[in-house]
């Protein structure tokens, strides 16, 4: 039995009669200790979905169950207190006239029925377990926001919740500091054996912290699956264009299966046709990563560098064959080429991902 079950449901907003659709029949599963992501941009649904877990929106169809017991549907509707669910939201939500030690005790009191003891040994061990040993008699406006997130965290994870919800939780942080962070939470939630759902727009979050994340469009999941998959294997044309980097090739599929494209063959064994099955002689579009097209100085296949940016470790160059048509290419930064200049490429495509034109 999943911790988490979400079947069908759906949401809207506005008067009756004049109601816009926002969650449409949206299914997911969390297991018990597994860490799950919503991503999407924004106004695809995603934090309304979260609203409806946590129990500040009533679902109008469908049902949510956790752990086994149903807490909302269109006949019930468990308050948001009495869920057991933790919430760490955008803004943190600390209490600045309280301690730091005071914020994570806070949802404690009404748990531990005035046992000092036992709050103050939890309190210390989450300042363990977020690295704020010593932080415990600051204010939240003495810390980083960094360390005003993990205090966040662990307020929500004080009392020992079913399920953790964390709403955007990176966002105000600047772009160095989240995915750290992000990989820093991973292993927090790990200790704690806890179970959450994040909402987020930025899929490095994502690929940092969750072990299975939903990739929404216009109210619904279009892909529930792991990052990898995501990546390499998206089931629709949408989740190739969100999901990281990548341009597509035109191309035309051989009678033994296989897909013709400008730069050479692409072998059926690793053809994932992202709708259904081809037929010989038809044109498809293929998604091309990065990281499937290789410099190679010897090879006689040139395309000519149109444009670079540089990543560090790598430059990101946008290639364009002899066709016009432009292709990406992730190329160690010791490979400096100018504009304008002709390099060797080569296939190494691991995942063929082709769908109708």
């Amino acid at each position: 039995m999943p911790l988490l079950d979400l079947q069908q449901i759906s949401y809207s907003f506005g008067a009756p009669g004049l109601l816009a659709p926002v969650v449409e029949r949206l299914s997911l599963q969390l297991e018990k200790g597994d860490i799950g992501c919503l991503l999407g941009p924004s106004g695809c649904g995603k934090t309304t979905v979260l609203r409806c877990i946590a129990g500040f929106e009533a679902v109008q169809a469908g049902s949510i169950v956790l752990h086994g017991a149903c807490i909302s549907s269109p006949d019930v509707h468990l308050p948001a207190e009495q869920r057991r669910i933790g919430m760490v939201f955008q803004d943190y939500a600390l209490f600045p006239h309280l301690t730091v030690a005071a914020n994570i005790g806070f949802g404690l009191q009404a748990l531990t029925r005035g046992a000092r003891s036992v709050r103050a040994a939890r309190v210390t061990e989450l300042l363990a377990t977020v690295g704020l040993q010593g932080r415990g008699e600051q204010f939240p406006h003495e810390l980083s926001g960094g360390q005003q997130q993990r205090v966040a965290l662990a307020r929500a994870l004080a009392p020992r919740p079913q399920l953790l919800l964390l709403d955007e939780p990176f966002s105000n942080l600047d772009v160095d500091l989240r995915e750290r962070l992000a990989m820093e939470v991973r292993s927090i939630l790990r200790a704690e054996g806890a179970t959450a759902m994040l909402v987020t727009h930025d899929q490095h979050e994502a690929f940092a912290i969750a072990d299975k994340i939903g990739v929404m469009h216009e109210g619904k999941i279009q892909q529930w699956d792991t990052a990898y998959n995501l990546y390499h294997r998206p089931c629709n044309r949408f989740v190739a264009d969100f999901i990281g980097q990548g341009v597509f090739l035109r191309g035309e599929v051989q009678a033994d299966s296989r897909i013709r494209i400008e730069l050479g063959v692409l072998p059926a064994s690793r053809l994932n046709l992202g709708a259904g099955a081809l037929q010989p002689g038809q044109e498809v579009d293929v998604l091309m990563r990065p990281d499937d097209v290789i410099h190679d100085d010897a090879s006689a296949q040139k395309a000519e560098v149109v444009a670079k940016a540089f990543r560090g470790a790598h430059f990101l160059y946008t290639l364009k064959l002899a066709s016009g048509a432009l292709v990406l290419s992730l190329v160690p930064s010791h490979h400096n080429h100018a504009l304008g200049e002709h390099i060797g490429i080569l296939l190494d495509v691991d995942d063929v991902v082709a769908f109708q034109r």
